[in-house]
Parts: structure tokens; C-alpha cells; sequence
């Protein structure tokens, strides 16, 4: 079980798992169990899912809200790692699947419901529905392509080009997220993310005119 602090003593409805699995065609009665093995956590703002160093034993759907996860490195610098909103899933995986201790903090940037299933409950459904087994296994594949496409953007991208690219992927993020966020996802300071901005609204001032 979760720590009581975060877990809501409301259940999940069938509805709302109904919206977690969308894209499958499943029968009430597989609903209703999916439904019996995920977790309600509800988050304020500034709450934190979990700390750098915890035990990592669930995965968490974000059913609406938004969080970021992120690391401590040696010099006591923040990185974020991810943002997370609603219809994504978040945890700290290599943890989770390593069993070692979590190196992320995940952190709810505004009010936040989550639904978190353990991981012996999933490895449990996955045996018991292949449909699930293959929704969960192209969720993870999502998210390793997406990682995998964020290590080479860092490393072939000008910082211009990785926000833009980040404006695309997150188009309504900025109304939630601080700048120094947004800043430290890029890789960049927040002088330097302010300074492209005004040089993108210049070319878009610029466009309108003429």
C-alpha cells in the first residue's frame, strides 16, 4: 500500500479506468478489476509524489494536473528531467525496475489526481489480459523513444531549436510551469530562455508587419 499522507479513501470509478484504457475494447468485468488495482493519490500543488531515495514500487497514470520530475546532482543543481500531464504516465523506472532506491523527485505542479498501480498488480493484469500487457508495453516504448529523442536533441540541437521543439511538444505548458523550470529542462539558463523568447516574438512582430 501507499503511504496514507497521499492516498485518497476514494476508489477509482469505472469511468475514470475507462479513460486510463481508452484505446481498448475490454468488457465491464475486466474494467471493474482494472479499476480494484489502482491506487487514487491527490497531490496539491507543490506536494511531492516522490523523493530522491524512496523505494519505487508503482506506476503512475496522471489523470489531471501536471508534474515535473527531477534530480539533485553532486553541486546540490536541480535538473528536470520530465514533465508529466494528464493522460501520461510517470515514475522513476529505472528504479522501479532495478529495485534500487529512486534517484528522481517528482513533483505536482498544481493540483494533481493520479491513479497508481504496483507493480506486482501489473505484472499480475498483464497475465491475465494481453490486450493490457500490450497497451502497457507500447506506453513503455513511447516513452524510451521519447527519451531517446531528447538525448539526441540535447546533444545535436541549438537551445532555439530545443525550445521550440519543446513549445510543440508542450503547447499549453507555460501557463503552468515557472520559467527556471522550463530553463533547466532545456538545459539552459533563464536568461537565455528569456533572451530567445524576445527574439522569437521580434520575428513574429516582424512577420505581422510586413
Amino acid at each position: 500500500m501507499l503511504s496514507l499522507i497521499f492516498v485518497s479513501i476514494m476508489g477509482i470509478t469505472q469511468r475514470e479506468i475507462q479513460q486510463v484504457f481508452s484505446t481498448l475494447d475490454l468488457s465491464e468485468e475486466v474494467f471493474a478489476y482494472l479499476a480494484s488495482k489502482f491506487e487514487r493519490i491527490e497531490l496539491k500543488k507543490g506536494e511531492h509524489l516522490l523523493r530522491a531515495g524512496n523505494r519505487v514500487e508503482h506506476n503512475y497514470y496522471l489523470f489531471d494536473g501536471c508534474v515535473r520530475a527531477y534530480f539533485i546532482d553532486d553541486a546540490g543543481k536541480e535538473h528536470t528531467f520530465q514533465f508529466a500531464l494528464s493522460d501520461w504516465w510517470t515514475s522513476d523506472y529505472n528504479a522501479m525496475l532495478k529495485k534500487e532506491p529512486a534517484m528522481m523527485n517528482i513533483e505536482a505542479l498544481k493540483d494533481t489526481v493520479l491513479f497508481a498501480l504496483h507493480m506486482d498488480d501489473l505484472e499480475e493484469t498483464c497475465d491475465k489480459f494481453p490486450d493490457v500487457q500490450r497497451f502497457h508495453r507500447r506506453k513503455l516504448q513511447g516513452a524510451f523513444a521519447a527519451f531517446q529523442r531528447r538525448i539526441m536533441e540535447n546533444l545535436s540541437k541549438t537551445a532555439k531549436e530545443r525550445y521550440l521543439n519543446f513549445i510543440q511538444a508542450y503547447p499549453d505548458i507555460e501557463r503552468e510551469v515557472k520559467n527556471y523550470h522550463i530553463a533547466s529542462y532545456l538545459g539552459i539558463t533563464s536568461e537565455s530562455l528569456s533572451r530567445i523568447r524576445r527574439e522569437l516574438s521580434r520575428k513574429d512582430k516582424a512577420r505581422a508587419i510586413s
